[in-house]
């Protein structure tokens, strides 16, 4: 059973396999439903040189008319998905849109099942009906589809991350983790020193009450490094982390690998890393309360109030905001920033991975607006980033941007608003991940230059 959980799903013979039952089961369907008619009937007609029908439809553009119909109706879903009913906030990328296209050729293949179609009637072949053999040729294309939609978003790496099984073995902050009796840590990282025999880093999973907020989060993980787990404990930054949307926050330990950057970090810095906690601002896999207070949640009160106590309250960390950072992906990138010019006080810096602009419920803006504030457009303004950033200054502040350069629309989001922070006072970073798009990818290969980037405002050194 552990060999099944940790069969990788992103390389390997997982992803060959899935190659060749895809690349098998579209010949089948192209076969059966396309090119054993059209040459059966053409060859009838060399042949036996019948006058007065007409010559089969040739192979080449009945699959074009496929692949036609097929991205069409692909770009009618997304349309419907994105402009009428906002699923999402942001166009879904064109590899998986790609990818869907494939899908969906295979579907018609399958649902056309009728090879004489484009003869007459008294010459027409045998139908073909999809059978057993059909069916799964259509399912090997989906699942081929389905593999390379997820390599494109990285956020399942193995069996036991698409399950869940590894997320759910994770335990509950017991109380020998928590703060101690006594007090706030012996001291800062200054007067610290690695002992010879630390452990390595743990994660453990606790709920944050929304104490004043009201908001009802999902469970929080919580990576405590190796000089946590020493005695006495120094004084650890705090690390607060976002998930993008829909998602969860135990994609941070999925898709963007966490419990392995901030375990090779530490090994780098004599067992010290960020105590790292992993927050839920929506409250669902669907949820999006754009990170603010407004008629959906209090979800700003609950990030820089109830989620800031519970962490001093409950964990030996240094509470200096010098020493606090946040960071996400996409939504959760888009929510950092919102905290970092909002919250100044209480968080220093900010990690921003494919952030947008300003946070989004729908692409068209006035949707987010009525939705959020009732159609106050001055209400929802005075809470972007770009708008505080534009009024306020944040010198002494930090922000290390990073976006796939496969990502266009996301590396233009990074420009302006990389543009805007350094105009405002901020000290900036910003990188294009390469060979990444808008994927956890990029959050997983920015974490460890986001990390240095914070080291060096933390003053610490290997």
């Amino acid at each position: 059973m552990d060999y099944l959980n940790d069969l990788r799903l992103v390389d390997g013979p997982v992803v060959w396999f899935t190659w060749f039952a895809g690349a098998a089961g579209l010949a089948y369907l192209l076969w059966h439903a396309v090119l054993r008619a059209r040459f059966r009937q053409g060859f009838r007609q060399t042949t036996f040189r019948q006058t007065g029908q007409r010559q089969p439809v040739p192979a080449a553009v009945v699959l074009s008319a496929v692949i036609l119909l097929a991205a069409a109706l692909t770009a009618a879903v997304h349309w419907f998905l994105i402009y009428a009913i906002s699923v999402f906030p942001d166009e879904l990328p064109g590899e998986t849109l790609a990818w869907s296209v494939a899908a969906v050729v295979a579907l018609l293949l399958w649902l056309m099942g009728l090879p004489g179609l484009w003869a007459r009637g008294g010459n027409r072949t045998k139908r073909w009906r999809p059978g057993a053999a059909a069916t799964g040729a259509v399912l090997a294309v989906f699942l081929l589809s389905a593999a390379q939609i997820n390599i494109y978003f990285g956020l399942n790496h193995t069996v036991s991350d698409l399950t869940g099984t590894a997320v759910a073995r994770i335990q509950p902050l017991e109380a020998g983790l928590t703060r101690a009796a006594g007090g706030p840590a012996a001291s800062g990282l200054a007067h610290w020193h690695a002992p010879a025999d630390l452990p390595g880093g743990v994660v453990r999973k606790a709920v944050i009450p929304g104490t004043l907020s009201g908001f009802q989060s999902r469970e929080a993980y919580i990576y405590l490094p190796p000089a946590y787990q020493s005695s006495p404990r120094p004084a650890l930054p705090v690390l607060v982390l976002f998930s993008g949307q829909p998602g969860s926050p135990a994609d941070w330990l999925t898709g963007g690998a966490l419990r392995g950057r901030l375990d090779r970090f530490a090994a780098q810095h004599a067992g010290v890393a960020p105590v790292t906690v992993v927050v839920d601002p929506n409250g669902s896999p669907s949820g999006n309360t754009l990170c603010m207070d407004s008629r959906i949640a209090q979800a700003d009160t609950f990030l820089s109030r109830d989620v800031p106590d519970w962490i001093n309250s409950t964990l030996d960390v240094d509470p200096d905001p010098r020493q606090w950072a946040v960071g996400g992906f996409s939504f959760g990138g888009t929510c950092a920033m919102q905290m970092v010019t909002r919250h100044p006080d209480i968080y220093s810096a900010a990690l921003a991975f494919s952030s947008e602009n300003e946070p989004a419920l729908a692409k068209e803006r006035a949707k987010t607006i009525e939705a959020s504030f009732g159609d106050d457009t001055a209400a929802f303004d005075r809470q972007t980033p770009l708008r505080v950033m534009a009024e306020q200054r944040f010198d002494g502040h930090g922000v290390y941007f990073a976006a796939g350069d496969r990502d266009p629309e996301f590396t233009g989001y990074m420009d302006v608003l990389s543009g805007a922070a350094r105009r405002a006072g901020f000290s900036v970073e910003s990188h294009r991940v390469a060979n990444t798009g808008h994927s956890w990818d990029t959050a997983s290969n920015g974490l460890p230059g986001g990390l240095d980037f914070l080291a060096r405002r933390w003053g610490i050194s290997p």
